[in-house]
């Protein structure tokens, strides 16, 4: 990318988020990634993404690369981009987003064991529902997929681009025994959605805790 002030700014917002995300408790150890669609003058790089291995509670703008449509660094960039840049890269082709994060929280790793990928995890009655795009009460049902997880990156890719129920308002899923993903129309509606979630799921987990349905 030539523009290095514009891609600076980008860089900046992806190191502020997973600097957030650590704080929250969401990005344990050097674990989860963000990333931003550029623009299309940016090209051949198609998104900017957080580099891989690196705690994300010191996290710096300058550990964050740039890469093109098939998730590999340009300009010679020596970063290596996250392991599961190819999921952000299905992401922004699939669904025309602006930006993906990507946690680990607690709620989000174990209650993405308790569901079968057939079912996923339904949200209803829940006020906070209403801060997803596109949703305008809480009297709806809002499934959020799950998958199983895999280290074949390329499969997994296509594996969930095949099965994400694009005819409806959705905007995340679940990786089993992994974390969660989240997108939106740009950075600050990715972050409001990964709020959104990241509560409903710690919601769920304590329903499930306590042993009462969610909507008594």
């Amino acid at each position: 990318m030539n523009d290095t002030q514009d891609f600076k700014v980008f860089a900046d917002q992806l190191a502020d988020i997973a600097q957030w995300a650590y704080r929250k408790g969401w990005a344990p150890a050097t674990s989860t990634n963000y990333s931003v669609r550029l623009p299309e003058h940016a090209a051949p790089a198609f998104c900017a993404i957080t580099s891989s291995g690196v705690d994300k509670e010191t996290f710096e703008p300058d550990q964050v690369l740039a890469v093109d449509r098939i998730g590999m660094p340009v300009n010679g960039c020596t970063l290596q981009p996250s392991a599961e840049t190819l999921l952000h890269v299905m992401l922004y082709h699939a669904t025309g987003a602006g930006a993906v994060l990507h946690t680990h929280s607690f709620a989000a790793a174990l209650l993405s064991r308790s569901v079968g990928e057939c079912d996923g995890l339904k949200f209803s009655g829940w006020e906070l529902l209403k801060g997803l795009d596109g949703v305008d009460t809480h009297d709806c049902e809002v499934i959020l997929p799950v998958f199983p997880n895999s280290q074949d990156i390329p499969a997994l890719a296509a594996h969930i681009k095949t099965r994400l129920p694009l005819t409806k308002p959705c905007y995340g899923f679940l990786l089993a025994g992994h974390g969660l993903y989240v997108w939106g129309k740009d950075i600050a509606t990715a972050k409001r959605h990964l709020e959104v979630f990241e509560f409903l799921l710690q919601c769920e987990r304590e329903v499930r805790s306590h042993g009462y349905p969610a909507n008594a």
